[in-house]
């Protein structure tokens, strides 16, 4: 066992000395030393349920044989950091979440380890510390929040970002506003649609590393403590069979996460974290292979943002392993893959039928033919611009305005809520990227801005930050190269024409060659907005280019 190392021989006495002191038995240290890596915190609605799942999860673990400790990892509330400072340190959190879990498994020894996440970037965090340290590992997440109800109608956070914007326009009360307020958040858990979460969550049970129901069952059901006591059984499964991460997470894996992906409409977050966790694997997936993935995949569900069901109605439907059976039907998949459940991906989904064709679409019978996210090219954007397809109302979908430049989010949200923005108006909200920003931000309040003033299908919006999975419309995110290296989002001016063409997957503004060389010699860099504390060390590391940031650090072998 690996954790010999820390409690087997006469040299390891003091060790066995401090372990003792934890209150551990000689029972307890003849068994599998299995780390339980905890996400609990009293500040994340995603998050606040976590210590009955480590308690589950123990319980599992003990009951197959193994000896349980926990340790924490830290997690973010993206809805809360959103629209001041805090939004700065939310992506970067991944990075922390992802070293200083590798630190605690490789510092105690530890046999395999139990994941336990359910937000925005400790779910990829997470993943990325499983693939880099590659020991037995299995995930089971906190599960989605139970959909709010206003008026009779199911309804989520997004919504309460978008009365705000409504509030703004004149056209709700404020004891509207309240009433979303009150009642969106209906229990604990990650943000009911397929936000960016929620997404991450479902995709690693796509991609194999948790158990079935993993993205879907909500957080509030009895079900998810049982899959909880499952995951800890599980684990002893993997560990007796030296199943890893890196058995589990192939190429063809990742496929399989980029066609399920398509068929959800998952968050265009995903195309920032599925490249950095199959980083840590050595594969280098390039999302321009994510246009190719949704010319062959069909788009089946339409959860929030994109339309009016929710996470609940995914798992009432059979979860995602019912959209996989679908997607299988027409052979999207790779089948014969190995899973945290012990069995393959194709035993796994044999059995999984569609139970809702209202919220799962069948395979012959699709919202579209082609898959939720695109990535546009053009010289707005000559590397990568990442929409979330499925959200765009028919007529954005081509789309041409005049440019409505802004250097920072809010100014853009002022100009919106001022009533400066109208039809037909294309916003462009640069320097927020990885370096520019620092941080690359979500600019979720403006696209809420943008909805709530009733200018959804009329307005498009561009950056070089990225979209909160919560966003709708044609909004066009992750541009790069970005605006503070000197990409060409940085030479638009105002009243420049941008022609929007998602179809055809392209990004441009009509400027001659001549004239952007012009511009582009009177350009001159800026200084990132935070230059102190973790940002500006995080800065120097990061990588701007279509992967997002991902820092670069040494593989573990």
């Amino acid at each position: 066992m690996r954790s010999d190392a820390v409690k087997t021989g006469i040299q390891q006495a003091p060790h066995r000395s401090l372990l003792n002191a934890l209150g551990l038995t000689k029972e307890e240290l003849h068994k599998p030393l299995i780390g339980i890596v905890s996400s609990h915190n009293e500040v994340v609605p995603g998050h606040i349920n976590l210590d009955k799942i480590v308690d589950a999860v123990k319980l599992g673990v003990a009951m197959a044989g193994g000896t349980p400790l926990v340790f924490p990892a830290i997690a973010v509330c993206d809805g809360i950091a959103m629209g001041h400072q805090g939004m700065h340190y939310s992506l970067v959190t991944r990075d922390l979440i992802a070293d200083s879990t590798e630190a605690m498994a490789l510092a105690h020894a530890f046999d395999a380890l139990v994941m336990i996440p359910n937000c925005d970037k400790n779910v990829p965090g997470l993943l990325m510390a499983a693939a880099r340290l590659n020991i037995p590992t299995i995930f089971v997440s906190g599960g989605p929040m139970l959909a709010g109800r206003v008026n009779g109608s199911k309804t989520s956070l997004s919504s309460v970002f978008e009365a705000v914007g409504a509030y703004s326009a004149g056209k709700m009360t404020e004891e509207e506003v309240e009433e979303y307020e009150n009642k969106a958040c209906a229990s604990c858990g990650s943000c009911s649609g397929m936000y960016t979460a929620n997404s991450m969550n479902c995709l690693t049970e796509a991609i194999g590393m948790g158990l079935k129901g993993n993205g879907t069952i909500p957080a509030a059901y009895s079900e998810r403590i049982r899959l909880a006591k499952h995951a800890g059984m599980k684990i002893m499964e993997l560990l007796e069979k030296n199943i890893c991460p890196r058995d589990i997470m192939t190429e063809k894996a990742f496929m399989n996460a980029l066609t399920v992906d398509m068929a959800l409409g998952c968050s265009t977050n995903t195309m920032l974290h599925l490249p950095a966790i199959a980083h840590e694997v050595g594969i280098d997936l390039n999302i321009d292979i994510a246009n190719e993935v949704s010319a062959r995949t069909p788009n089946l569900c339409h959860l929030a943002p994109a339309g009016h069901t929710y996470m609940e109605d995914l798992h009432e439907a059979g979860g995602v392993y019912a959209v996989m059976n679908e997607l299988n039907k027409k052979g999207l998949l790779h089948t014969d893959l190995i899973t945290a459940t012990g069995k393959t991906v194709g035993e796994n989904i044999q059995n999984c039928i569609n139970l809702n064709p209202e919220v799962i679409r069948p395979i012959d019978n699709p919202y579209s033919e082609i898959g939720g996210i695109a990535v546009l090219k053009g010289n707005l954007a000559p590397d990568s611009g990442v929409v979330k397809r499925s959200a765009v109302a028919e007529e954005m979908l081509k789309f041409e305005g005049p440019a409505r430049v802004f250097d920072c989010e809010e100014d853009a949200i002022k100009a919106i809520k001022g009533g400066k923005i109208v039809d037909g108006d294309v916003v462009v909200i640069r320097y927020e990227g990885p370096k520019g920003g620092p941080g690359m931000r979500e600019m979720l309040n403006p696209t809420s801005a943008i909805m709530g003033m009733g200018l959804g299908s009329s307005v498009a919006l561009i950056t070089d930050g990225r979209f909160s999975g919560a966003s709708r419309g044609a909004c066009i995110g992750h541009v790069s190269p970005e605006a503070a290296v000197g990409g060409n989002i940085a030479l638009v001016e105002e009243g420049d024409i941008i022609q929007i063409d998602i179809n055809n997957n392209s990004l441009n503004f009509v400027v001659s060659e001549d004239e952007l060389a012009a511009r582009r010699a009177k350009w001159q860099p800026r200084e990132p907005k935070i230059t102190t504390g973790y940002l500006s060390r995080y800065v120097t590391m990061v990588t701007s280019g279509n992967r997002g940031a991902i820092l670069e650090v040494p593989k573990v072998k």
